[in-house]
């Protein structure tokens, strides 16, 4: 990864992409105006930190051009977020009209607390793409918050899960391509499927019988609703005078598909690329980074599991993300 960035320095990997790099050659990003020091990261850099932190731990932490080291993954989340211009129409999405944005003559709380406002608690960001934590809603006293677009946008969710109304967002393609060393649940075999599982719906493959590799290339389908979870993943085999065993499970992280399709707007505005990443860590089942694309004009995303709570197994998946509504 870090070999593609052709760089001596972590530091000077970073400054490339910054200054140097075309996405990042906007008039917006030379301003720097939202921390008003030309020392200090521009936004673009603080969104990658911020989104890659509340998805890890839901920390956020503010990373130095100058000051501090960063890792590749850190260089790449910032390269893929595309410059300030971009982030700021995201982030400032639900601006209220007469706010008065921070400059570079204006104190350092007054700036500190509107870049907690717009990243940490995410105020004038779009309702659905928000990704609040515990501790950023018991301190969200401290933000923007009290701006009437921002009020309007929570009672109309509240009043929406109050009614016991679940509204939908978009529509889940999952394409469950293969199983790869399944554990053995019979004799000498398995007679593995699939089992999907998002809120109150599930979904499942056919019985493959008497097979550790088995190839399905089964599609299904699941509505997703505005709050969503993760996508559970189980595989059984089936018998036919018992209960059937469990072979393995895995969870699948919505969040990075969903929200980078969402920022991106219309996938058949767009050529083929790549628009986020769902990151291997210690924590999910990843056997490898799983990158969101957009190929033909769809979402899509494939992605290879290691089973957990069993011997062995892995499971190949293609997702494909199908909005509702315009984003």
């Amino acid at each position: 990864m870090a070999g593609s960035l052709a760089a001596p320095s972590t530091q000077q990997a970073i400054r490339k992409a910054a200054v140097e790099e075309p996405p990042f050659q906007q008039p917006e990003d030379e301003e720097l105006s939202n921390l008003g020091s030309p020392d200090l990261m521009n936004s673009s850099f603080f969104v990658a930190v911020i989104r890659r932190r509340h998805l890890d731990c839901c920390t956020p932490k503010v990373l130095s051009v100058t000051l501090d080291e960063w890792s590749d993954e850190e260089i790449v989340s910032m390269i893929e977020v595309g410059g300030n211009s971009y982030a700021n129409s995201i982030y400032e999405a639900f601006l209220p009209l007469d706010f008065s944005k921070p400059t570079a003559n204006s104190s350092h709380e007054e700036r500190a607390k509107f870049i907690r406002s717009k990243y940490e608690f995410q105020d004038f960001l779009k309702p659905s793409l928000r990704i609040v934590s515990s501790k950023s809603s018991s301190s969200s006293k401290n933000s923007f918050r009290s701006s009437d677009s921002v009020k309007e946008s929570y009672s109309g969710l509240d009043s929406k899960i109050s009614a016991g109304m679940v509204e939908f967002i978009g529509i889940l393609k999952v394409k469950v391509i293969r199983g790869r060393s399944l554990a053995v649940r019979d004799m000498l075999s398995s007679d593995p499927y699939v089992v999907l599982t998002l809120g109150k719906q599930k979904a499942k493959t056919s019985v493959i019988k008497s097979n550790l590799n088995p190839v399905w290339n089964e599609e299904l389908k699941l509505s997703v609703p505005q709050h969503y979870g993760p996508l559970k993943l189980q595989v059984f085999d089936h018998d036919l005078l018992s209960a059937d065993d469990i072979m393995g499970e895995a969870e699948i992280d919505l969040q990075p598909m969903i929200t980078s399709a969402m920022a991106f707007g219309d996938p058949d505005s767009l050529s083929d690329m790549q628009i986020g990443r769902w990151l291997k860590s210690h924590d999910n089942a990843l056997i490898e980074d799983s990158s969101v694309r957009i190929v033909d004009g769809k979402v899509k995303q494939e992605i290879s599991l290691k089973l957990q709570l069993v011997e062995s197994g892995e499971i190949d998946l293609e997702l494909e993300w199908i909005a509702l509504v315009n984003e």
